[in-house]
Order: structure tokens, then sequence, then C-alpha cells
């Protein structure tokens, strides 16, 4: 028997305004994108239509039909293993970056492929660029130290002609570098992101991962399965979130004309003291801090330039 019917509001707060999916999963349509997904969807607790999202393939066909539905991307497979990631909360992070960049081009959010990104850690996935593409136009470069991750996003990338001539893959050879090797000479970038691994260690990773089992399942499930999906590269590093975003921002430094905004998501609020602490050793001209919050999860991205407004309004109407 179902809990009491649990109302819901018909928009999920938190998300960007132009966020295609602030609104219940509409699962009738997502089924007829990607019929797969039909056998997942089944009624919660509440009697609510919802799929179950700590199956791994659960997600994929999710993420599947949401791809195929908003982003016209018709085929989409990632290697088994490998982070699938919330395709809302990818999507904010981008409808947000695009909000700062209007605000150096005249209140007018920027389009079309002379707004080049880079991506750094695109991931087996591609869904950053997936989404800047569609939804503006961008260009983008997407680095990964994993050859089969980049391997995957060329795929990707073939398979959609949409996404042929705005993306393209780099392999980062050096694992310590985030950005040195991947921009190459006299190359600029109008935006970075990056979504930086999280943990410190596998075994962190896989601790919050149990966490969030038992939490999900209220101490009900006897045998708790791990939903783990995501290469150790993806979820984890030496020093987990707070020395990755650090690294960044040295490497921006030295990188500081190649690039308008560099920008990373900083999943904890705890390391924002010590990520201030390296941006302020670098002396950027402007940082922001933007908040995005998806139901229960709060994170936020943390952006800065090397260059005054007088020199990113230029930046815009050099382009124009």
């Amino acid at each position: 028997m179902p809990q009491e019917k649990k109302e819901h509001p018909k928009i999920k707060p938190g998300l960007h305004p132009r966020n295609k999916h602030r609104e219940r999963y509409e699962f009738e349509s997502l089924i007829q994108s990607n019929p797969e997904l039909a056998r997942f969807v089944k009624p919660n607790q509440y009697g609510d239509e919802s799929v179950d999202f700590f199956n791994p393939k659960a997600v994929k066909a999710l993420n599947t039909a949401l791809l195929k539905h908003y982003y016209d991307i018709q085929t989409w497979d990632i290697p088994p293993g490998y982070l699938c990631p919330p395709i809302p909360g990818r999507a904010d992070y981008i409808h947000h970056m695009a909000d700062l960049l209007s605000d150096d081009n005249g209140g007018e959010i920027p389009a079309g492929n002379k707004i080049k990104c880079l991506d750094i850690g695109v991931g087996s996935n591609c869904v950053y660029p997936i989404i800047g593409t569609k939804e503006y136009g961008w260009s983008f470069v997407g680095s990964d130290i994993d050859p089969i991750a980049i391997d995957s996003a060329n795929n990707i990338i073939e398979s959609n002609p949409p996404l042929k001539n705005l993306v393209e893959t780099r392999l980062q050879k050096n694992p310590n570098n985030s950005i040195h090797g991947v921009i190459h000479k006299n190359e600029r970038f109008d935006l970075t992101i990056c979504n930086p691994p999280f943990y410190s260690s596998a075994k962190d990773a896989l601790a919050e991962s149990d966490r969030k089992n038992k939490n999900l399942s209220s101490g009900k499930l006897k045998n708790i399965t791990r939903n783990f999906s995501g290469k150790n590269n993806e979820l984890w590093c030496e020093g987990g979130e707070k020395r990755f975003v650090r690294a960044l921002i040295r490497q921006s430094k030295q990188n500081a004309d190649s690039c308008l905004w560099f920008s990373s998501l900083v999943s904890k609020n705890s390391n924002l003291k010590s990520i201030n602490e390296a941006l302020n050793k670098v002396e950027p001209a402007d940082v922001k801090t933007i908040t995005m919050g998806q139901g229960n999860k709060t994170s936020r991205i943390v952006a800065w330039t090397f260059h005054s407004k007088e020199q990113r309004e230029n930046w815009f109407k050099k382009k124009q």
C-alpha cells in the first residue's frame, strides 16, 4: 500500500529559471523518446511514477531519454562503471555561466560558436558540451586524463551530427595538470568549467555511497547494494575537491590571458574558505560565488577572472 499521497510543487525549487528540468519528469513523453526507460518506471512509496535512482541501469535509461527528448541526442552511451551524471544539475551550471557571461556583454547572453568553453574533465558522458551546444550554440573543448573517457566522448560526438563541428576532445597526458598542456598557444577561451573529483580516497567515496543507500532505504533493506558508478579519477583524487580546485586556481594564474572566466563546481561548503584563500594569493580581478540548489542538495560555483570589467566588456566587443 502506498503511503499518503505527497504533494509536490509544480516547479522544483532551486533550479535555474531556464532549466528545462524544473518541472517533474513527464515519464510518458520520456518513454516515447527512450522505450527502454519503461521497465524502470514504477510507483514510489507515495504512488507517484518514478525510477530507482540507486539503480545504475535506471539512471542511464532516464539520462538517455532526457538527452534525446530535450537535447536532440539520438545516440548516447557510456562504458560500464563510468559516471552517469544528474542532468538537471549539469544544466544549472551551464545556465548560471551564461548569466555570468551576459554581465560583461551588456546584459545579453552571448550565443553561437564564437563562444568557446573548456570543460576540464569532460568524462565519458560529454554532458556539459551537449547542454551548452544545444542551449546556446557554444563550442567546446573537453579534456580528460582517461583515454577510455575520451574515446567514449568522441563516440558520442561522432554519432550526433549537431555536436561534430562544435565539440572536440583533448587527452590530458599529465594527471597533475588541469590546464597546462590542454590550452594551445595563443588559444582563447571565454569560459572554463570543471566538475572536480569530490572525494580524497576510494574508501571515502565508498563510505558515502553506503551512507546514501542506508538513508534512502530508511534502514529497511537487509542487503544494501552499492550503486557506485564512476571510475577513480571521476570521483576521487589525493586531497579531494579542495586540493584539486586550489591546483586549478594556481594554474589559472599562469594562463590568465587565455581565458575570460575560470570556474569550478564546489560541492562542499567547508572547502570554500581554503579555496578563497588560494584565490586571494593569485589576486584575480573579480570572484563570484554562485549558489545552486536541487532538492535538499546545495552546491556552489566559484568563478574568477584576471580581467577588469572594462577588459571583459572589450573582450566581447571584439567578437561582434
